[in-house]
């Protein structure tokens, strides 16, 4: 179903809702001023730890409670997930969310398994576990819950400061040295961050939240992303030194990029806020990915290149030297897992 607006919608990240590329009928629907209201729909997915097998990310298992994120981030890179599920990338990908309730039940399930081996998991590796209806529901805390009880390690990504409510659990984890905690602030500007990430925190109460989970003993970094081009670039190093005077020890970063039909909504959302700066925009994205928008091949994907990349990593690497950061998470252990129902003598180990 194909809705769409000639203006911004308050409080989304677009106003588009492009065609499922999978569907051949479309329906186009007036959407009105004020937006579409939120959906939550029940997912019956029968298992929470996916798995994937690429060399452009850090980990090669994560945990998602939530398909679909009603952070609305006009850029997200996992828009296009939701196209497989029927729906569109654009409105319907902040609209219509699908939840796991059974998803602490279902990863005690896997931690059960006989032939589970424990290794990082991270949650939010495709979309946030802490946006808005997690306050509710509470699906993130009762998985790390569940890890804290098999001390299974966790590397949590996010962008909500909600995480900072759970440091409790998150610290039990730290002892064991089996959690870390990275939130993403792409820039300290909170009037573009509203634009930008409308349902998302303010940088400022991000920047409280390093500091809360950094005080209970959780290593907690920076994950300075997206790097806008024309934007937030200039912006690295004071977001690096808010964050390392927050308590952040570690630090990462990540350049813009617009796969497949997340390229046409960004362009949207240029137009609607910020036409002056368009061409620049999408010009210094092109030079980062060899003329294109997004460069797809494995291997490829989140790695800028030329002259605009190495600045912008020779400023990376320099801050963090500067500022005492490492670049990148703690190495996390799987030493301490016991596994759920095994020999109880494991609990004194």
């Amino acid at each position: 179903m194909r809705q769409h607006t000639n203006t911004p919608l308050h409080g989304r990240g677009t106003s588009a809702n492009p065609p499922n590329r999978f569907e051949r009928l479309e329906i186009e629907l007036e959407v009105p001023q004020e937006g579409p209201k939120t959906q939550f729909l029940r997912d019956s997915a029968r298992s929470i730890i996916a798995t994937n097998e690429s060399p452009d990310l850090p980990f090669d298992a994560s945990i998602n409670p939530y398909r679909g994120c009603e952070h609305g981030c006009t850029y997200c890179y996992a828009r296009p997930t939701h196209e497989f599920l029927g729906f569109s990338a654009g409105l319907d990908f902040e609209t219509r969310i699908l939840v796991k309730e059974d998803a602490p039940a279902l990863l005690r399930r896997e931690l059960e398994a006989k032939n589970w081996q424990p290794k990082v998991l991270a949650m939010s590796g495709v979309t946030d576990a802490y946006q808005p209806v997690e306050r509710k529901l509470g699906l993130a805390r009762g998985c790390l819950e569940v890890l804290a009880e098999v001390r299974n390690p966790v590397l949590v990504m996010t962008k909500n400061t909600m995480v900072a409510r759970d440091s409790d659990v998150l610290a039990e984890l730290a002892r064991h040295h089996a959690a870390a905690v990275l939130l993403s602030i792409s820039t300290l500007d909170g009037e573009f961050t509203r634009r930008l990430e409308p349902r998302t925190s303010h940088p400022r109460e991000r920047l409280k939240a390093i500091r809360k989970l950094a005080d209970a003993g959780v290593p907690v970094g920076v994950l300075v992303a997206p790097i806008v081009p024309g934007f937030s670039d200039h912006e690295m190093p004071q977001v690096l030194a808010a964050a390392a005077d927050a308590g952040a020890s570690f630090a990462r970063y990540t350049i813009l990029r617009l796969p497949g039909v997340v390229a046409e909504l960004f362009e949207t959302w240029l137009d609607e806020h910020f036409p002056d700066r368009k061409a620049k925009v999408l010009n210094r994205v092109r030079s980062l990915r060899g003329g294109r928008l997004n460069d797809p091949r494995f291997g490829h994907r989140f790695h800028a290149q030329g002259p605009f990349a190495e600045q912008v990593r020779g400023l990376f690497k320099m801050s963090c030297k500067r500022l005492g950061l490492t670049a990148g998470p703690p190495v996390l252990s799987t030493a301490a897992f016991r596994r759920p129902g095994g020999d109880q003598l494991s609990l004194f180990s």
